[in-house]
C-alpha cells in the first residue's frame, strides 16, 4: 500500500497543478484519463469507470527508435517541502486545533515522517477524514487493532468523509495493489474505508468480520470487480472445500469477461469452484478462455491458470494432455508447486 498526498490547484477545466513531496506536476484530461508531467517524467493514467482501477503507463519520447510524444508543456514547477500542505499564519489563528492537526499530519506524511504524521492525525480522529488517514497509516505500519478502530470510526462517519480535504483543497488517495499490473484507488469514501477494514481484519484472521465488510460492499456496488475478487478470495480461503462456497463463487463470477487481469483472476477462481463442484468440462473451458489473453497478465497468474487446468485434465482422464502441459510448465518454472514431483523428477 502506498500513500499519495498533494495540494491541488485548479488552473483551468481539466488542468490541475499537483504539489507533492516529489515536486510539482501538471495533470491534463478529464476524470478517468490523465496525462501527467512531473519530476518522474511523463505518464498516462487511464481509469476503468465504476471499478476503481487505473493503469499508469510511462510515456517515452525522443530519439533512438522510441515513439515521440505529441504532448508539449512548459517546464514543470517545483515547490520546496516547507511550502507544501501548510496553513498560513493568519489562517492558523482562526483554524480549529483538530483541523490544523489534520493538515499538519498530511504534510508530515508527504514529507516522509510517518510517526510524526500519525501522532498529529490521532488528534483529529473524531473527524471522519482524520480517522480515515490514521486508519490507513496504522494499517501501513501493521498496527492492526488500532487501524481497525480508526477505520471503524471513519465508516461510522462516512457521510462526512472528504469534507475537510475539500475545505483545505487536499487530495489524499491510497493505492492498494490488486495484482502486479493493477491497483485500486482507495479514496475518502465508504468503499475505501471498507476495503481498508477488510485488509485489517484479514491481517488479524478475523474472517467473519472481513466477510461482513465485503458483503456490505457487494450490496452497495454489485458490479465492482475489485470487491468481487476480494470476496471470492476470502470465501475460498476461509472455507476450503465448501460446496456452498463454490456455488456462491460461480454466482459472483457470472457474466465476467476477460477484460483485465482482475477479471482473469476472477475467472481463475470460478474455474476452481467449477472444478470443486465436479463440473470438469466447464472448468476446462473457463481456464482455456482465461488463458487466451496473456498481455497485461502476470506470469504468476498465468502459471496458476495452467496448473489448475493440468489438474482438470487429469480428472477428465486425459493423462497425456496433462503430462504435456506439466512438462511445458516445468521447463518454464521448475520449482512451481509440485510440478517436478508430478513428473517423477
Amino acid at each position: 500500500m502506498s500513500f499519495r498526498f498533494w495540494r491541488r490547484i485548479k488552473i483551468a477545466p481539466g488542468v490541475t497543478l499537483n504539489l507533492s513531496k516529489s515536486g510539482g506536476s501538471l495533470s491534463f484530461g478529464p476524470r478517468g484519463a490523465k496525462f501527467t508531467v512531473g519530476p518522474r517524467g511523463k505518464r498516462a493514467t487511464m481509469g476503468i469507470p465504476g471499478t476503481g482501477l487505473f493503469y499508469t503507463t510511462p510515456l517515452t519520447g525522443g530519439k533512438g527508435g522510441k515513439r515521440r510524444s505529441t504532448y508539449t508543456t512548459a517546464a514543470t514547477p517545483t515547490v520546496s517541502p516547507k511550502d507544501r500542505l501548510t496553513l498560513g499564519f493568519f489562517k492558523r489563528l482562526v483554524t480549529p486545533d483538530d483541523e490544523e492537526a489534520l493538515v499538519d499530519g498530511c504534510r508530515e506524511l508527504a514529507l516522509g515522517d510517518e510517526n510524526k504524521a500519525l501522532a498529529l492525525l490521532k488528534k483529529s480522529t473524531h473527524l471522519a477524514d482524520g480517522a480515515y488517514l490514521a486508519g490507513f497509516l496504522s494499517l501501513k505500519q501493521e498496527r492492526l487493532p488500532k487501524a481497525a478502530d480508526y477505520l471503524t470510526l471513519a465508516a461510522e462517519k462516512h457521510s462526512r468523509l472528504g469534507r475537510y480535504f475539500d475545505k483545505y483543497d487536499i487530495s489524499a488517495t491510497m493505492s492498494l495493489p490488486i495484482t502486479d499490473e493493477v491497483s485500486a484507488h482507495v479514496g475518502p469514501d465508504l468503499r475505501g474505508v471498507l476495503l481498508g477494514l477488510v485488509e485489517t481484519y484479514q491481517g488479524q484472521k478475523r474472517w467473519a468480520d472481513a466477510a461482513v465488510c465485503l458483503e456490505r460492499l457487494w450490496r452497495l456496488e454489485p458490479d465492482d470487480v475489485v470487491v468481487k475478487l476480494s470476496l471470492v478470495e476470502l470465501l475460498l480461503e476461509a472455507s476450503p472445500g465448501d460446496r456452498n462456497v463454490y456455488r456462491k463463487v460461480v454466482r459472483l463470477a457470472e457474466g465476467i469477461e476477460n477484460e483485465t487481469s482482475v477479471h482473469t483472476a476472477l475467472l481463475f477462481y470460478k474455474a476452481k469452484a467449477l472444478h470443486g463442484l465436479g463440473l470438469l468440462d466447464a472448468a476446462r473451458d473457463t481456464l482455456t478462455g482465461a488463458l487466451r489473453r496473456k498481455k497485461g497478465r502476470s506470469g504468476e497468474l498465468l502459471r496458476a491458470l495452467r496448473y489448475e487446468r493440468i489438474q482438470v485434465y487429469e480428472d477428465l482422464g486425459q493423462p497425456r494432455r496433462a503430462r504435456s502441459e506439466l512438462e511445458k510448465l516445468y521447463a518454464e518454472a521448475p520449482d512451481y508447486e509440485d510440478v517436478a514431483t508430478r513428473l517423477g523428477l
